[in-house]
């Protein structure tokens, strides 16, 4: 069994991650810019202390001494220690040194090889250094003579390991106070998570889940309606079939009287009564309703109502009719097929073999026919499902769906969704079906072409024209001259796709019976509409 962490463990853990990360990413940032301000500063330091020896009287003169180093010496130290510098050192113009913070050094060659832009170009600059001490970072200055000719130069530097020492020092104070924001962190993980377990009755967050998720299951698995209802009379949950039984699609907002507005909510919530078996008209519906309290600490904190449709066993009458009527259209297709498989083989045993074959040759070449045309001349995969799928479709409803003979379609652009093809022939297949079922020898014919540059789609049938007062109106959403409930979208959602498409509609009556839907739909977007033709 896989083991859970602990909801304290688990925020413990999350404190303990998020603050060490957040020190040490915030530390990395601050390191770099606190060593670039440091040696910013320090370079700084180290050039301006250059430029004022290299400009002191008692230095320039003491070039001109025959020992230099007696005066010079001395006075680079006293600057050196005020200032808290590594080392200056005042060398000739040869690098030759007259000063060191290590006096055996005195009279020796400097070190490093970045002399040469002050005493050959005669510049203040910092750089950064290997010397006779180790790696530094030094101000550089010239020392101009009387005669204004650079006779020497000015070396002020700052050991690189006293530069990080500094910047580690700074850094330890904010570990110190990082680990105390921890331990805080820590103590404040344990309280909350104290008060979370105690919010949730002892609960594991995944018990929680786990029980809510059992919770979705059972509620999802009733047949009866379920609503818990809080003191207030405020709906707090609705399961799916108290949601189907009301007509409600949300339970947000709602209080339990817009629901069973014939419900006496003051016998229920002022005296504790409790409704058993009562009968109450909701949605149209006589739904027979029962409730049970909920309890905190003894006192009642709101109810659950559960309440189940009594018209049921009316609906499940009307679907076991509607069963039989669809087994009853099966079987009187299966008898259609039984009489000509009887007639083939009474043919068959009265020797009359020409007149069998010229029958089942007759069905094979409509078949045939239709599988050319459906798989040869109709190359579109997604087009070949619509039509085989409406082709069964019409088959059940006894009414011939035709593919034209001339029907010839390439592969659709890409620009031409799956869903859009489907949304457009099935639906005009589908009102066409619609138009001529129920009448004697309905048909329903399909033509297709990508011939230019558009595909055009065109949808027959020999039901009734349309009138011309509904003509306007069949891409309405909601109308339907079928005066039924859901109706009335098929159409409505055709004209929005081809709107989107940038293709026209036309819609025409027939002289005599029967109308064409006309698509076209462009190769490339070209504009968009809806035209009628009467």
């Amino acid at each position: 069994m896989q083991s859970r962490f602990s909801l304290q463990s688990k925020i413990l853990l999350l404190i303990i991650v998020l603050i060490v990360s957040t020190t040490i990413m915030l530390g990395s940032i601050f390191s770099y810019f606190e060593f670039m301000d440091t040696k910013d500063e320090m370079g700084k330091r180290a050039l301006e202390t250059a430029n004022i020896v290299a400009r002191l009287p008692t230095v320039i003169n003491a070039f001109y001494t025959e020992n230099p180093e007696v005066i010079i010496q001395p006075k680079a130290e006293e600057i050196r220690r005020q200032i808290g510098a590594e080392f200056i050192v005042v060398g000739n113009s040869e690098s030759i040194r007259y000063s060191h913070s290590d006096p055996s050094k005195i009279g020796k060659q400097m070190v490093g090889g970045d002399n040469d832009r002050a005493l050959i170009n005669g510049e203040s600059y910092i750089s950064e250094a290997t010397g006779s001490l180790g790696p530094s970072l030094r101000g550089k200055a010239p020392i101009i003579g009387v005669d204004g000719e650079i006779i020497g130069l000015v070396s002020v530097g700052f050991m690189m390991e006293d530069i990080k020492s500094i910047i580690y020092n700074r850094l330890l104070k904010i570990s110190i106070a990082s680990l105390g924001v921890l331990l805080v962190g820590i103590i404040g993980g344990i309280f909350l998570t104290k008060n979370i377990r105690k919010d949730t009755m002892g609960f594991e967050p995944y018990e929680v889940s786990d029980m809510f998720r059992v919770r979705d299951a059972i509620l999802s698995s009733i047949n009866e309606g379920i609503i818990a209802v809080d003191k207030a009379g405020r709906i707090t949950l609705m399961n799916n079939s108290a949601k189907k039984l009301t007509g409600i699609n949300s339970d947000n907002d709602l209080t339990i009287g817009e629901v069973f507005p014939d419900l006496d909510r003051k016998s229920i919530f002022d005296s504790n009564k409790q409704i058993t078996n009562s009968e109450i008209v909701v949605n149209n519906r006589v739904v027979i309703v029962n409730n049970t309290p909920i309890k905190k600490d003894e006192q009642n904190v709101g109810f659950v109502i559960s309440f189940r449709d009594k018209t049921e066993m009316k609906e499940l009458v009307n679907t076991l009719s509607e069963v039989r009527k669809y087994s009853e259209d099966l079987r009187a297709q299966t008898h259609e097929y039984t009489n000509k498989l009887y007639v083939i083989s009474g043919l068959l045993q009265l020797g009359n073999y020409r007149e069998a074959i010229e029958l089942i040759q007759a069905e094979s070449k409509v078949t045939e026919n239709q599988n050319k045309i459906l798989f040869e001349q109709i190359k579109d995969s997604t087009i070949q499902a619509i039509l085989l799928g409406k082709i069964g479709l019409a088959s059940e409803n006894k009414i011939e769906l035709v593919l034209d003979e001339n029907c010839y379609l390439d592969n659709v652009p890409k620009h031409i969704q799956p869903t859009q093809l489907i949304t457009v022939i099935g639906n005009l297949i589908d009102n066409a079906i619609e138009a001529v079922r129920g009448t004697k020898q309905g048909k329903v014919i399909f033509s297709a072409t990508d011939l230019g540059n558009d595909l055009i789609f065109e949808v027959s049938n020999n039901g009734e024209p349309i009138p011309e007062v509904v003509m306007e109106k069949i891409f309405k959403k909601g109308f339907s001259t079928k005066n039924k409930e859901g109706r009335g979208y098929g159409l409505a959602i055709v004209q929005e796709t081809m709107n989107d498409l940038a293709g026209d509609i036309i819609v025409e009556n027939h002289p005599t019976n029967g109308v064409t839907f006309s698509v076209f739909i462009p190769k490339k977007s070209n504009g968009k509409g809806v035209k009628y033709y009467d």
